[in-house]
């Protein structure tokens, strides 16, 4: 029986993928996985027992990585299931920005009263917020990933003129890409040339705060700026300086804080981006088969801090090892089954970083020993056997 600890409201639709070899509920002692959204873990005690994570939703700023590799335990995202959902909000910020709508509606709201009057003063007051129309503007996207493209493909379709930056895109986005959208040759040259800019890059070490003031320095005036990515993408006080100088007309973000609320010329949005039934339900159907897939077959894809190893099954048995990643460790581990006359039916070995993984299927069957004595090997992490 797999134990499944729910730390926040997960869709039915993904948890009714479990069969009756898994038990899940909140707060279940000694869980194999665990099912998290938006829960912060970071000062949490990691359970000895426990073997995954699976964040319904893209971003893990709220995991211990560092603390789960350390551990052995795989960390797995969902890229791409609430692409739909995040995709629609950025077009509507692009049109909520170009169109002052916001602006419109609450001023709007605040003719309650006048009666009789506010058909009149609709039609006089509406000159305030005339605004300019999307097609044919050029919209830069920065960052490529699922989200990225959908947007780019469908700007494109509206009539923009879309150019993408990403140094780091794989082979599966850029098949769905447009072979129209423009490929900028660097961030500067998006940058420059783009009426809308839309950020869509995981926050890290690397990318916090990215968006400063060199970067706003080389943006046109009036620029619109969107960031449904995280909020940290962008630095508040080259924000703030930027909006006052007039470089940035509009900003869109899902991730405010009060500072950028407190802010002009900012649309403020409580981070809605994946707030659809159908991308909460994608994202819980996308985590529970790949914690399913792994606490099963040790199978590993969308994981965020182990590589990707997947292999069918063959032989008797499985066992999975995980290891620091040092030269001379696939060595000792099949010494250890050749002494033990286990034959190797398949096998794969793949590294990330610091740390390798390991799926071998075995023509026979282990001992306790034996996986003893593999754990006991200096460097390895984890052993499981299924």
């Amino acid at each position: 029986m797999y134990r499944i600890d729910l730390l926040n409201k997960i869709s039915e639709k993904g948890l009714s993928l479990f069969s009756d070899k898994y038990e899940y509920r909140t707060d279940i002692p000694d869980p194999d996985g665990i099912l998290v959204r938006s829960k912060e873990m970071k000062e949490m005690t990691l359970p000895s027992s426990l073997k995954a994570i699976a964040r319904a939703g893209a971003g893990v700023n709220n995991i211990p990585i560092d603390k789960c590799s350390e551990k052995g335990i795989v960390v797995f995202n969902t890229p791409g299931a609430n692409a739909n959902g995040v995709k629609e909000l950025v077009l509507l910020g692009m049109i909520l920005a170009a169109r002052h709508v916001a602006d419109g509606i609450t001023w709007a709201k605040g003719l309650v009263g006048e009666g009789d009057k506010v058909p009149d003063l609709i039609e006089k007051g509406k000159s305030k917020f005339v605004g300019t129309e999307i097609q044919g503007k050029t919209l830069g996207v920065v960052g490529l990933g699922a989200i990225g493209t959908m947007v780019a493909n469908t700007a494109e379709a509206m009539g923009m003129e879309v150019m993408g930056y990403d140094p780091f895109l794989s082979i599966e986005a850029a098949w769905k890409l447009s072979r129209t959208i423009k490929k900028a040759p660097s961030l500067d040259r998006l940058l420059a040339e783009s009426d809308y800019i839309t950020i869509h890059v995981p926050q890290n070490k690397d990318t916090k705060g990215f968006i400063n003031a060199d970067k706003f320095a080389i943006m046109k005036k009036g620029v619109i700026l969107l960031n449904f990515a995280r909020g940290g993408l962008v630095d508040t006080a080259s924000l703030k300086k930027a909006v006052a100088d007039g470089i940035v007309g509009c900003y869109v973000t899902d991730f405010p804080d009060e500072e950028v609320i407190k802010t002009d010329k900012v649309i403020a949005i409580p981070h809605l981006g994946a707030s659809t039934d159908e991308s909460e339900e994608n994202c819980a159907i996308m985590a529970a088969m790949q914690l399913m897939d792994f606490l099963e077959n040790g199978n590993i894809k969308n994981s965020v801090n182990f590589p990707e190893c997947l292999l069918d099954r063959s032989g008797k048995q499985r066992i999975t090892i995980a290891n620091q990643n040092t030269p001379g460790m696939i060595e000792k581990i099949t010494h250890l089954l050749a002494d033990n006359k286990l034959n190797i039916a398949d096998m794969i070995n793949k590294s990330r970083g610091n740390v390798a993984y390991n799926i071998i299927d075995l023509e026979g069957n282990t001992s306790a020993d034996l996986v003893g004595k593999i754990q006991a090997i200096e460097g390895v992490i984890a052993v499981r056997v299924l």
